[in-house]
């Protein structure tokens, strides 16, 4: 992209201006029966109370999308204006009816108009390949038409793991496959003169999904395509984790200029989900959300960048013990100001490892992702820095003392120097070591009456919790759950705490905790094991993305997860 940012052509989700200049735009989606109309209604509400300016909903068939209709009555009613999304999976009659009742419609080409995924291989000839390309247009005439006479936007929303089987078995389940179906639709799209559209490019995995979604900006603009985008990561999880797995994938590319709409998925309340989306936009330095200079994507020269938030030092032999050897590096400061890191930053480096600390990078050899295997690792216990014996290190200073804005701030600053795999450590530093030129402890903690304090202890859980997010080192397991919607027929909350607790004592494990089968066994792509929703009360256990035990009675799914966990492991173990 150079020093040029991306800077699409807005459109009209109802009387909300969506794209170019406009501010960032922050949604939500309800969690609630469709077919609900007050419980929708009032869950709308509060979204929109919070500060969401659309609101999605889903329909996943003819009954849900009539009684959006009511739903849409109801608010404006209320006086509640902003607009609303039909989220449509598999179902085209579906989503023509929707878009004659909301502002916009999402559809997703890998399980709309093309044919479900069966995870297998499909050998498709030039010709073959063109007419199942004919196929879809033909499907999607209608909903065009239905949408240019209604002025109803279009997203069309890629999801990595929900991939059709005939693009996964030319491109692979890879952001190269993702790219390749989102402008397979919007060539379609323009053959109809239609391009009321939105882009989405998500997955769980915070690297797919920022590097899809660059590589759709690519392709876009090699075409003179200019249209919004909507970004968000996929099954986030929850709590912490879940906040630093957003921002570290939506605020890489919003400190690029990359962005138009996002949506922090969580699997709590929905209306949370909105003060967590305004900080990650608080971050880039303007009340619009918008990065306020040119930007550039990580360069191989770091001193040549201007993000937002900015490198804005870089210092060498900057770090030292209390011996007073020198760590041997670069240090690449990120902070508030130049004038507060003039001053060296002490560090008293350590060899104990974190609880629950493991020696494995995650490995991603199918998608092509760098691997590898770390046995030497260090933590610097003083400022806590998470050192690797190479490369680069990356220092966030701070002043704040909210855990939660320096947990989503450090996350946009940082993350995209350990997505491209560029750093080898992170080091989250009180402003006032900078100014005092010494080391915090635990009996001076910045303190806020309302929140946790800021110690040591408290910087190294969000640095190594930024590391697991961004897949630069795997500590603990790893959970992945999606922020349920209308389908979700359990409480996914609850499972999720479940899950996590039945398994803590383990380490090294992807675990996904889904809501349904719509999109949980493709979306938990990567996963070791998978805990998703089958109906009411029942549940079904996955190994990777295959089904080992189906429509299991929820009271007994976590001992049999935990079963299958464990028979795996003597197995690996030649434990008979």
């Amino acid at each position: 992209m150079g020093n040029k940012k991306y800077i699409s052509v807005p459109v009209m989700v109802g009387n909300l201006p969506l794209g170019g200049e406009w501010p960032v735009r922050i949604q939500s989606m309800t969690n609630t029966d469709t077919l609900d109309t007050n419980a929708s209604v009032a869950q709308c509400m509060r979204i929109i109370e919070a500060g969401g300016e659309l609101v999605r909903l889903t329909a996943q068939g003819i009954r849900e999308a009539e009684n959006l209709a009511n739903i849409k009555e109801k608010l404006v009613k209320a006086g509640y204006g902003a607009p609303l999304v039909a989220d449509i999976h598999f179902n085209p009659d579906a989503a023509e009816k929707a878009a004659t009742f909301v502002e916009k419609v999402r559809i997703n080409p890998g399980n709309y108009a093309d044919k479900r995924a069966q995870f297998i291989n499909v050998d498709l000839t030039e010709k073959e390949y063109a007419e199942e390309l004919e196929r879809i247009h033909h499907r999607l005439l209608p909903l065009i038409e239905v949408c240019r006479r209604n002025n109803t936007v279009i997203r069309v929303g890629i999801n990595h793991g929900s991939l059709s089987d005939r693009i996964m078995s030319r491109y692979g389940n890879t952001p190269a496959g993702m790219t390749a179906s989102a402008m397979e639709f919007i060539k379609i799209f323009r053959a109809e003169n239609f391009n009321n559209l939105v882009l989405s490019m998500k997955s769980s995995d915070t690297a797919v999904m920022v590097d899809a979604t660059r590589m759709l900006v690519d392709a876009m603009t090699a075409n003179g395509y200019g249209y919004p985008l909507h970004l968000g990561v996929t099954e986030a999880g929850e709590g912490e984790d879940g906040r630093i797995r957003s921002a570290v994938g939506i605020g890489t590319l919003l400190a690029e200029g990359i962005g138009d709409t996002i949506r922090v998925s969580l699997s709590e309340p929905p209306e949370e989900e909105i003060p967590v989306a305004r900080e990650i936009l608080n971050c880039m330095g303007s009340p619009t959300g918008r990065v306020l200079k040119g930007v550039e994507r990580l360069s191989a020269k770091y001193g040549e960048e201007s993000y937002r938030p900015e490198v804005i030092a870089f210092r060498e032999d900057l770090f030292w013990d209390e011996t007073g050897n020198k760590y041997n590096g670069t240090i690449a400061m990120v902070g508030d100001r130049p004038s507060t890191i003039q001053k060296y930053i002490k560090c008293e480096e350590g060899e104990t490892e974190s609880p629950g600390a493991t020696d494995k990078r995650s490995i991603r050899e199918k998608d092509g992702m760098e691997s590898a295997t770390k046995t030497d690792d260090k933590m610097a216990l003083g400022a806590d820095a998470a050192i690797f014996p190479e490369k680069t290190t990356i220092c966030y200073v701070t002043g704040k003392t909210d855990r939660t804005k320096v947990a989503i701030e450090a996350a946009v600053a940082t993350s995209r120097f350990f997505l491209a795999r560029r750093a080898a450590g992170i080091c989250i530093t009180d402003k006032r070591v900078c100014v005092e030129e010494k080391p915090i402890d635990e009996k001076s903690p910045r303190k806020n009456p309302d929140k946790e304090p800021i110690t040591p202890e408290t910087f190294k859980e969000i640095s190594f919790a930024i590391l697991r997010a961004s897949e630069a080192r795997i500590t603990g397991n790893r959970y992945i759950s999606c922020p349920t919607c209308g389908r979700t027929r359990y409480d996914l909350q609850a499972a999720v705490k479940k899950v996590k607790d039945a398994t803590k004592q383990l380490t090294g494990l992807k675990i996904a905790i889904m809501g349904c089968v719509v999109n949980g066994p493709g979306e938990m792509a990567g996963s070791d094991y998978g805990y998703v929703g089958a109906g009411e009360g029942k549940i079904n256990i996955y190994k990777g993305s295959v089904p080992v035990l189906k429509n299991i009675p929820e009271e007994e799914a976590i001992d049999r997860l935990l079963e299958i966990i464990e028979e795996d492991r003597n197995t690996a173990n030649g434990i008979k």
